[in-house]
């Protein structure tokens, strides 16, 4: 039975095949062909890149399980020492020497972040600049606001993004590799409010397709709010929460 599959970017043909492997808890060494052709065929199907050097790659392991299925059909062939030989040997090999090479740049990557935290720099920043920090008066951001109103909002939206789950479905488990950047959302948010003047806090959160997504705007909203970039504004006790980008609100006051 074929997983549900989410189109996400892969490093190449046998990351996706490992992510396969990993997620349907295979054994490496025993690779059930037709399971793994099948989903690895419904991927190639829904990509929608169009750079054909990357699409090329996908393709050629495509015929790869392909032909490597046709053979597990065929009857059993043996060495000149009367061993079968497994059509899938060459494969498996290639995964795992994929798989040290990858554990190897994640254990070089973590070094190199240790040994740049060790490295001692002589301060280039004026101190006068270094020390200054803009004043925000978070009282007259928030005015009758307080964070457990935020929280509220928040958790009410992350209950309807669980009420949304598919209990059937989700069992069989998804192929989901989702980053959510921090930064990327603080740049979101911020050139948003900019473009909009003024949006619904409620429907911002509501407009994101994961619960990561959401975890991730809401912490980019306060962090904007705390810096100074975003003004929070209720009018009354039960109405709908505005956020308003500091330059429109400014142009108002």
């Amino acid at each position: 039975m074929a997983l549900p599959v989410k189109i996400e970017n892969f490093e190449g043909p046998l990351d996706l095949l490992l992510h396969l492997i990993d997620v349907n808890k295979f054994n490496i060494f025993d690779i059930p062909i037709v399971e793994i052709t099948e989903q690895y065929l419904e991927f190639v199907r829904n990509m929608e890149t169009k750079d054909l050097n990357v699409m090329s790659e996908f393709l050629v392991m495509a015929a790869t399980l392909l032909e490597i299925k046709a053979k597990m059909l065929l009857p059993v062939e043996v060495d000149e020492e009367g061993e079968e030989i497994d059509p899938r040997e060459e494969l498996v090999q290639k995964l795992l020497e994929y798989k040290m090479y990858k554990y190897m740049s994640y254990e070089l990557k973590d070094r190199m972040q240790d040994a740049a935290k060790a490295m001692y720099k002589e301060p280039t920043i004026p101190e006068e600049v270094e020390g200054y920090i803009e004043p925000v008066d978070l009282e007259k951001l928030l005015g009758d606001l307080t964070l457990k109103k935020l929280n509220d909002i928040f958790q009410s939206v992350m209950k309807r993004q669980n009420d949304k789950v598919d209990p059937i479905r989700s069992k069989f488990g998804k192929i989901e590799k989702e980053e959510v950047s921090l930064e990327d959302k603080l740049d979101f948010v911020e050139s948003y409010a900019n473009e909009h003047g003024t949006f619904s806090f409620k429907k911002m959160l509501e407009g994101q397709k994961s619960k990561m997504q959401i975890v991730v705007t809401f912490l980019a909203i306060l962090e904007l709010m705390k810096v100074g970039k975003i003004v929070i504004i209720q009018e009354h006790t039960f109405a709908d929460i505005i956020i308003t980008s500091a330059q429109y609100h400014k142009k108002d006051v």
